[in-house]
């Protein structure tokens, strides 16, 4: 990573502040008023030692002083953990909404878009990274302004008592920060190569770990272990880079503080010893200075030490926001959103002309296409894998963008609300995903409104009331992580029943029975075409049986449609369908 792209992301890290400001103004006030308590804490010890030696001043006379001490402790011990306090609540505000900003462009990416990357990184770039940006606004940012805020103030305030010790404190100070960014000028970049290192590592894993079966099965379970002790590997070689330059830039900012702090010392034992007579203001150089400057001498190096320490906090925050900024600011072709609505009961007609689908990358996924698909019409898109079935559904769910002409009832899609044209929707895919914790709630998910009849009624209709009676809880069974407790073909069965809660104008099913076993896709195509009476319906799919009861059946090639008709008449005109019966032939 160039000095340029680190100064771009911590540019974009500061602007990111904003969204907290009152909190991280909190957080700074709160420790120049610990500088302030140092300060006085310090002052108070150094009389009462000046006064106890020099003046033999009994202790009983020093009582109010003592006290004064110890509620200057305890109130500096309040204040420190409140401004802990008030430095987490300002990284918590801002990696939450951080984490919105990603999430939300998550959404308007659609899932077309999500599917590019493995699920682990999503989880790595919305976990990991963004809390890893905690302590860069908890306490890097604060500690700033406190770096040359609270030594200044201590040099104040040792400056009066004696020049030469403030001076010498003045002088070594700029050589902690230099040296320390000269040693931590790579740690951004060591810290950007293993978040990179932890996304493939979380990705790779979370991907053979779905896919072990399969692994096994083909007998690559030997060689997908020995990949992911690589990656493994090559975390950790990453994870040990880091650690070596924060133990590195420790080690730097030790030895110059104790080199400061002894030189305070040796002058001002050289100075009690008569070799030394500079520094004072004509009176000598008292005990009260020697003892103030000694007491504060490690307190000024204290907040550039804490800075030293959050400076690691710093460098991982870049490394994470470097994907982070790339991810947010990455120009994508979003589909247009209007504000229209449609009635809810009116059937739903779709016409494309010459529509074009794109990517969020702004590439052709589909087109030009023209079609009409006429209200309460049913039908089959069939056609080879990556033809552009999926991506016509995915601009049809308002996931993905056009140009050309796409429009419902006669509105273009690009005008419509999305969220009240998705709730118009009914969309079966082949991979059902189950996010809720009972099999219960995963069906709710379309209408949590819904009746104990209307629950029962689609249950019976997806034939989800066939396996009921095999579960310890029935309905309210737990479905376990990616429904694990049910099998695929149970699982499709409840997407299903949830499709068929929602009452919709228009369904969209994309390859439901794909991957299922032979009753389960009986069932499932039963339910589906029986439902598919309701509403208009277009069904995408592979599989060529069973479709001679449909409306049409429009045959895709190459992201264009090429063949439009009914079952009997496109067998046999010997075009593109009747080439994927064929082919349908030969594998079974």
């Amino acid at each position: 990573m160039n000095k340029t792209r680190q100064q771009e992301l911590t540019r974009w890290l500061k602007q990111q502040s904003v969204i907290s400001r009152r909190w991280l103004m909190t957080s700074r006030i709160l420790g120049l008023v610990s500088g302030v308590l140092i300060v006085a804490q310090a002052w108070l010890l150094a009389s009462i030692l000046n006064h106890m030696i020099m003046d033999n001043i009994p202790r009983e006379a020093l009582l109010l002083p003592f006290v004064l001490l110890v509620l200057v402790f305890i109130l500096r011990a309040w204040v420190v953990w409140l401004r802990e306090r008030v430095g987490f609540h300002a990284g918590l505000h801002i990696r939450y909404e951080i984490r919105r900003l990603v999430l939300d462009r998550l959404q308007q990416a659609g899932p077309a878009w999500i599917q590019g990357k493995p699920a682990g990184s999503w989880a790595t770039l919305i976990l990991e990274q963004i809390d890893d940006m905690h302590d860069y606004y908890a306490r890097y940012l604060p500690q700033m302004a406190l770096a040359a805020s609270v030594p200044l103030l201590i040099v104040l305030t040792i400056f009066p008592t004696n020049w030469a010790a403030a001076l010498i404190l003045l002088g070594t100070a700029p050589l902690i920060p230099m040296f320390m960014a000269m040693v931590g000028m790579g740690a951004a970049d060591a810290n950007r190569r293993n978040f990179k290192a932890l996304a493939r590592l979380s990705g790779h894993f979370l991907d053979r770990l779905r896919g072990m079966e399969t692994l096994r099965i083909f007998g690559r379970g030997e060689a997908e272990t020995d990949n992911i002790r690589q990656a493994s590997q090559d975390f950790r070689s990453r994870t040990m880079e880091v650690l070596r330059m924060a133990f590195l830039s420790s080690g730097v900012l030790e030895f110059f503080t104790s080199l400061s702090i002894a030189l305070v010392a040796v002058y001002f034992g050289f100075s009690y010893l008569g070799e030394l007579n500079f520094g004072h203001y004509g009176a000598g150089v008292t005990l009260f200075a020697g003892f103030l400057t000694l007491i504060l001498a490690p307190e000024f190096f204290q907040p550039l030490r804490d800075l030293g320490t959050f400076y690691h906090a710093k460098a991982q925050a870049v490394g994470a926001a470097d994907s982070l900024k790339t991810f947010l600011e990455t120009p994508l072709a979003w589909p247009e959103r209007g504000e229209r609505t449609l009635s809810t009961d009116e059937p739903v007609s779709v016409v494309a002309r010459g529509a074009v689908i794109k990517s969020p990358e702004g590439a052709i996924l589909a087109g030009p296409l023209d079609f009409t698909l006429s209200a309460g019409q049913r039908v089959v898109l069939v056609g080879q894998s990556g033809s552009g079935k999926s991506s016509l559904i995915n601009a049809l769910s308002g996931f993905l963008s056009y140009e050309g002409s796409l429009q419902i009832n006669g509105v273009e899609l690009r005008e419509l609300d999305p969220l009240a044209w998705r709730k118009q929707l009914s969309w079966v895919g082949q991979n059902p995903q189950l996010p809720a914790m009972t099999l219960r709630d995963n069906v709710l998910l379309a209408r949590p409104d819904a009746s104990e009849d209307e629950l029962n009624a689609v249950l019976d209709a997806a034939w989800v009331s066939e396996f009921l009676p095999q579960l310890p809880q029935g309905i309210d069974t737990p479905v376990g992580d990616q429904a694990a407790r049910l099998s695929v073909g149970q699982a499709q069965r409840v997407a299903v029943a949830r499709a068929l809660l929602n009452t919709s104008q228009l369904m969209l099913l994309d390859e439901p029975s794909a991957s299922l076993d032979a009753h389960s896709e009986q069932r499932v195509m039963q339910a589906l075409t029986t439902a598919s009476l309701r509403q208009t319906t277009l069904m995408v799919t592979h599989q060529l049986e069973g479709l001679t009861d449909w409306d049409s059946i429009w045959v895709m090639e190459n992201g264009r449609l090429v063949e439009q008709g009914d079952y009997a008449t496109l067998a046999a005109a010997g075009g593109p369908f009747a080439a994927l019966l064929a082919h349908r032939q030969e594998e079974i």
